[in-house]
């Protein structure tokens, strides 16, 4: 299983690339991104603050956790820092397995355990 982190402060590519080699059978992406509104409240876009170290063994431990439940050859996990507008990518995790439960499953846990667990602070911007 191999695991790539990164934190970008420009917008998330979109598709990433991903090599295929035969060995699986699924690949789930999950783009996560801005919406118009938090809590009722227009915003014109989220401001992330990341302790990047923290973030990422956090991130590893997690990763490890989850994928003895959910059995993947390779994720990948890419999330912004700075201002995110609204309609872009806050965060990218893709997750590569020999089948689809096991690629499904890891990216709803996985994006339940980073907003538990992670050092990663939100503040939305209000539009002026």
């Amino acid at each position: 299983m191999s695991a790539h982190i990164q934190f970008l402060s420009s917008p998330i590519p979109r598709p990433v690339a991903w090599p295929l080699d035969g060995e699986a059978g699924a690949l789930a992406e999950f783009y996560g991104t801005i919406r118009n509104e938090e809590n009722g409240l227009p915003i014109s876009g989220i401001e992330y603050e990341i302790y990047h170290r923290m973030a990422e063994c956090e991130i590893h431990r997690i990763i490890g956790h989850l994928t003895r439940e959910f059995p993947c050859q390779r994720v990948v996990v890419i999330h912004r820092e700075g201002l995110v507008p609204v309609g872009e990518a806050a965060i990218y995790v893709g997750a590569r397995a020999r089948h689809r439960q096991a690629a499904f499953g890891f990216l709803a846990a996985f994006m339940d355990h980073l907003k538990k667990d992670v050092p990663i602070w939100k503040a939305r911007i209000l539009p002026c």
